[in-house]
């Protein structure tokens, strides 16, 4: 069965950042040791209740595709037994699906956002603006609908409980210079162009997703934390896919939708789930982690 984490603790291992999802620890100057808990985040808020078995399944699906990519854009992986590095005690049963060892990058401290489709935050910057992060779209898009070709929408790293701002390229390049945006503008839409085409074999649409890149000491870009996963894209079945609505989702849209019933400002603290819509979101997840990857977590 899955385990349910909502936060690590492993004694003896220095705690270095505990995200809205992830418990990073340092293992040595080299490497790191990246435990995905079962926390939900949604709207920028981290949620009081956890999704049983989230991080084992975020986990593994970042792995199926950081296996898949690697070929496109090196990861973080180093491919190092979790068991061997948890402390003496711990229960390794409860960390060894969602945990990794990783090289330990410097992060570039943007979101890389590849969309597909208009959606989201997307679609309500170009029902104001007509463009999106800096570039034009054509006039009368509908929402959800395919864009021409798919394009990078970068935004702000924020900390927990500030909200993400959608941001244009000159405004990477000023943060992390020309080259570096380069590259990551080419690996982010790469990395989708790839993912995309895979998801449409299983039946799903990758409307959007999320990025995030390190680099190591000689300057090299590697993707790292998660990948593809339902806390980072939006899949949708392609089989439910309507222009003009916001379609049904593998992924947090499901919770979103449900917040968006309550009389909630989006800021912390955020509210209690029902058991349904957790039990909700676990389905959709394992659902998605069945589709594009062919793995289910007994």
């Amino acid at each position: 069965m899955p385990t349910t984490l909502l936060q690590s603790h492993l004694p003896g291992l220095d705690l270095i950042h505990r995200g809205k999802v992830r418990d990073v620890y340092a293992l040595s100057a080299q490497e790191l040791l990246i435990v995905a808990s079962d926390r939900l985040s949604a709207f920028d808020v981290i949620l009081p209740d956890p999704i049983p078995g989230k991080g084992e399944m975020l986990c593994q699906m970042s792995n199926f595709w950081f296996a898949k990519t690697v070929h496109l854009v090196p990861n973080h992986l180093t491919g190092k037994n979790v068991s061997d590095v948890l402390p003496l005690g711990v229960d390794a049963h409860l960390y060894t699906r969602r945990s990794v060892v990783t090289q330990r990058l410097k992060p570039v401290p943007v979101e890389a956002i590849a969309r597909g489709y208009l959606i989201g935050s997307g679609w309500k910057d170009y029902q104001a603006t007509g463009s999106l992060c800096g570039i034009r779209l054509p006039a009368n898009l509908r929402q959800a609908e395919k864009l021409p070709a798919p394009i990078f929408t970068p935004s702000t790293k924020a900390a927990i409980g500030d909200h993400d701002e959608n941001i244009d390229f000159d405004r990477v390049v000023a943060a992390i210079g020309a080259d570096l945006a380069e590259q990551v503008r080419a690996a982010t839409l790469k990395i989708y162009a790839f993912a995309a085409e895979y998801a449409a074999t299983r039946g799903i649409l990758i409307a959007d997703t999320k990025f995030e890149f390190g680099t190591d000491e000689a300057g090299r870009l590697y993707v790292m934390d998660e990948m593809l996963t339902p806390d980072s894209s939006r899949f949708w079945p392609a089989d439910e896919y309507r222009i003009g609505i916001s379609p049904p989702s593998y992924d947090k849209q499901f919770v979103r939708d449900y917040l968006e019933t309550l009389d909630w400002n989006k800021t912390a603290p955020g509210p209690t789930l029902p058991q349904s819509v957790i039990d909700g979101t676990a389905a959709k997840y394992a659902e998605a982690l069945k589709r594009l990857a062919g793995i289910e977590l007994g």
